[in-house]
């Protein structure tokens, strides 16, 4: 594919809506799979709270699919030709691991619960296929990996705002706006 030209110094609509669609939704992923895990059980509500999580989940991985082909074909708005080199190069290796996590974490759950025997039902309406059959040794270490990749986005997430955060109040160099409008 090919990318065309960045058309300002922000990114457009489309790219804006996804960002915060998949930041909001891996937010309450995140928290549901971190209190889902703590009711002791299978009680109705853990059971709730696992099917949530798993909607969430394919929602992100749904929507990081269309926003990597979107960012494909799109290309981001430059950085300041202020901004140091090491700075624009941790800015795209953090930026190509988030977009890999948002694939991967999905992903790693799915065939987690592929593993476990568990068929995932998006929504409770469409049957995803079952791509692993149930196996114990791989369902624990599809496990491990679910969370360590999940561990790894909010390491990542939290180096992402507090970067952003620090070219908004320490360099106040107008970074924040390209993806929130109204800083301009």
């Amino acid at each position: 594919m090919t990318s065309r030209p960045a058309d300002s110094e922000h990114y457009n609509g489309i790219a804006i809506a996804l960002h915060w669609l998949i930041a909001a939704l891996i937010i309450c992923g995140f928290y549901i799979g971190w209190i889902m895990t703590d009711i002791p059980g299978f009680t109705p509500t853990k059971l709730k709270y696992f099917s949530w999580h798993k909607w969430i989940g394919v929602t992100v991985f749904v929507l990081a699919v269309l926003r990597v082909l979107w960012r494909a074909t799109h290309r981001a708005p430059p950085l300041e030709r202020a901004t140091p080199a090491w700075q624009k190069a941790a800015a795209h290796a953090v930026h190509g691991l988030l977009y890999l996590l948002m694939l991967a974490i999905p992903l790693s759950g799915y065939f987690y619960s592929s593993a476990a025997g568990i068929q995932v039902v998006y929504l409770g309406i469409v049957p995803l296929p079952t791509i692993i059959g149930p196996d114990q040794a791989l369902k624990a270490t599809l496990r491990t990996v679910h969370v360590l990749l999940n561990y790894t986005l909010l390491a990542l997430v939290v180096m992402h705002v507090a970067a952003a955060l620090k070219h908004q109040l320490l360099d106040r160099d107008g970074l924040l706006a390209r993806m929130i409008p109204f800083l301009k």
